[in-house]
């Protein structure tokens, strides 16, 4: 069985789906006989991400503890894929987005000066990354817009892999009378579409639980005093893994409607616990697994629209529970191992 080194990259006292999935992945080629380690490298502050580079491609990679060789190295995301080791596999989570897929919205909040400047920072790391990326021998992607991503900002070829639902006790204790929306709140992760969408008159009287913190909470609560669904919409914070399996047990469906996320765990956890997504058409992973009136819908990113598919769900129980069935079923399908035999060299 080989020695195997994960490396991802974090800014400091961060957590997310990249950490989640960096994890699951060690643990489950530790279940699968390997000898796995998780190597972490700094992700810096914004305009520091030189240095951040620089500290990953100094990282040795090839010898684990008490001399013992490091096999093969799996990298994740930005700057870690920096690392050196002669088999090399990516398994790409995302570069810096706001050097490429969100460089319109980063730059449109820049002095002239500032974009002079980012711009030649921008141009600095595309060349990087390009030649970081098509050294590797196998590159994966989490998700079609991930690939679709590598491709247009680099032509770089890659193949797709989900990456599995996390190991947790799922469980479906029947289908209550609330949605259900969990994410980092920030605001590519729209919740602000999810209240808007609970004041349109489609939506009249349904509720929501929305679990999870960051700098979006304060605008969102006030949002909904403003919109009057304070009645109706609940925020319970940051929850542990008890509480996070708890409502997806419980909820009718789960919303979740980014902007062109990477991935999104939130979905294949709320399908392991067979219940139906609701997401957008411009949301990028969860609208790759989510099929349209099979395990959940794909709205038009819209209020409306949005309402409209929380009506379908909420009006008809036994419908919910359809959606979510199929669901279940390909998530079930979605299993490390089979992701690890892909992975390895």
């Amino acid at each position: 069985m080989a020695t195997i080194a994960v490396v991802t990259s974090s800014p400091p006292f961060a957590e997310g789906g990249h950490l989640v999935m960096a994890r699951e992945l060690v643990r489950a080629l530790n279940e699968e006989g390997h000898h796995a380690g998780l190597i972490v490298t700094p992700q810096n502050r914004f305009g520091r991400q030189g240095s951040a580079y620089l500290a990953a491609w100094l990282t040795d990679v090839q010898m684990a503890h008490e001399e013992r060789k490091v096999d093969q190295v799996i990298s994740l995301r930005f700057p870690g894929f920096a690392v050196q080791h002669p088999n090399h596999v990516l398994w790409l989570n995302h570069r810096m987005r706001e050097y490429y897929d969100l460089w319109e919205q980063f730059s449109a909040r820049l002095s002239w000066k500032g974009k002079l400047k980012e711009r030649a920072r921008r141009a600095i790391l595309h060349r990087v990354d390009h030649h970081l990326l098509t050294r590797l021998q196998r590159r994966f992607v989490i998700s079609g817009t991930v690939q679709t991503r590598l491709q247009r900002f680099g032509g770089i070829p890659s193949d797709v892999l989900y990456p599995p639902p996390p190991k947790r006790e799922y469980r479906n204790d029947g289908y209550g009378d609330y949605l259900f929306g969990v994410s980092r709140l920030s605001p590519l992760k729209r919740f602000d579409l999810v209240l808007r969408a609970l004041a349109e008159p489609a939506a009249a009287g349904i509720k929501c639980v929305i679990a999870g913190e960051g700098a979006e909470l304060g605008a969102l609560a006030k949002l909904s005093s403003r919109l009057e669904l304070d009645h109706r919409v609940k925020f319970v914070g940051r929850l542990d893994e008890a509480g996070l399996v708890h409502h997806l047990a419980h909820c009718r469906a789960v919303v979740f409607p980014p902007y062109n996320e990477d991935y999104g765990f939130v979905t294949v956890e709320a399908f392991m616990c067979g219940k139906a997504v609701l997401t957008c058409t411009d949301s990028g992973g969860p609208s790759e697994l989510v099929r349209d009136g099979e395990s959940g819908y794909v709205s038009a990113p819209t209020p409306e629209a949005l309402a409209l598919a929380m009506r379908r769900v909420m009006d008809d129980r036994t419908h919910a529970e359809r959606l979510g069935t199929a669901g279940l079923a390909v998530a079930q399908h979605m299993t490390w191992p089979g992701a690890i035999q892909k992975l390895l060299l």
